[in-house]
């Protein structure tokens, strides 16, 4: 199993391939997720949901479903393509996936979440692995995450990630159900302590890496999500701070060089420069110029011949810090 210390949260709309890149490229040892991906997409779509680069390793598929047989037909595609996971979205909260039956309301089915976990795990040789809330709606106590949390794991789910907020299925939008439900750690925590042979990692409201480290003296893994994708720059020290490795820190510059040298590629089969720069745009949040490199890379990159030229000219609007 690989090591969950630290894992960019699986973000709908954000964490694509390109995104998933530019994060590599500034940590190496981050868990990185997919965008959730229903079953539906992957068995009925016309694109190819699955392809990814392979430096981003280690990378965890996550799915959306609650079909036995079509989790299971998915979990087989997604060992063919390499994944190093499989993650199980019993988390999001939003109107269309409770309609598509998966999702946060699938905490209320715990028997059906362990089938899934079970025949997947059968299929595809590779681990299958949750991510819940700490509820949902008016069943928010301790004993039903816990039961939750037992029932699942009985079919050998050894990995739970949990959002330390309830979810509410109707009256708040999936926005406000990532702020309005208080945050609870010390539920999380508590699981730990009556699971311990689990792993288990916490999400929810984590902004740095010295809250990371506090909540790693309790459990085993942190995800983080916004916070990235709104400061991606503070990855390139993730790996020093939660890993204790020893790795260079790279500058924005060299950052730069190596998306655009990406972006060339990408160009060349036919993509277009805004896929690849729209996850960039917070590279130089809170720097002398910021938003100049923000309004520059969504003003020029509108057209189909933009080349990576225009993001040496958006850093250029840039003012470095004295040392970078």
């Amino acid at each position: 199993m690989i090591s969950h210390k630290l894992s960019v949260a699986p973000m709908l709309d954000w964490t694509d391939r390109h995104c998933r890149y530019f994060y590599r490229v500034m940590s190496k040892h981050t868990v990185l997720y997919t965008e959730m991906v229903t079953t539906g997409a992957i068995i009925f779509g016309k694109g190819d949901y699955l392809s990814f680069n392979k430096e981003e390793h280690p990378v965890v598929l996550q799915l959306g479903g609650s079909d036995v047989k079509a989790m299971t037909e998915c979990a087989k595609m997604a060992e063919q393509y390499g994944y190093d996971e499989i993650n199980i979205n019993v988390g999001c909260p939003s109107d269309r996936v409770q309609n598509g039956r998966f999702g946060a309301c699938l905490m209320a089915e715990p028997s059906l979440v362990a089938d899934c976990v079970n025949e997947m795990q059968a299929a595809a040789n590779i681990p299958v692995t949750v991510k819940s809330r700490i509820g949902i709606d008016d069943h928010d106590s301790y004993e039903f995450l816990h039961n939750f949390v037992d029932v699942v794991s009985q079919a050998d789910c050894k990995h739970f990630i949990i959002h330390a907020r309830k979810a509410w299925l109707s009256g708040l939008s999936p926005k406000q159900n990532r702020d309005v439900p208080p945050l609870d750690y010390g539920r999380v925590y508590q699981i730990k302590k009556d699971f311990p042979q689990l792993q288990i990692s916490i999400n929810g409201g984590i902004k740095s890496y010295d809250e990371a480290n506090e909540h790693l003296t309790h459990i085993d893994g942190v995800m983080i999500g916004r916070e990235i994708y709104q400061n991606p720059y503070m990855l390139v020290e993730a790996d020093n701070a939660i890993y204790q490795t020893n790795t260079e820190i790279l500058s924005r510059e060299q950052i730069v060089a190596e998306m655009a040298r990406y972006i060339d590629i990408h160009i060349a089969n036919g993509g277009r420069a805004w896929h690849v720069v729209r996850h960039m745009l917070g590279l130089c949040n809170g720097l002398a110029g910021a938003r100049q490199f923000r309004r520059y890379l969504s003003e020029q990159c509108s057209g189909n011949t933009v080349t990576s030229q225009v993001l040496f000219d958006a850093f250029a609007q840039v003012t470095l810090p004295a040392g970078e």
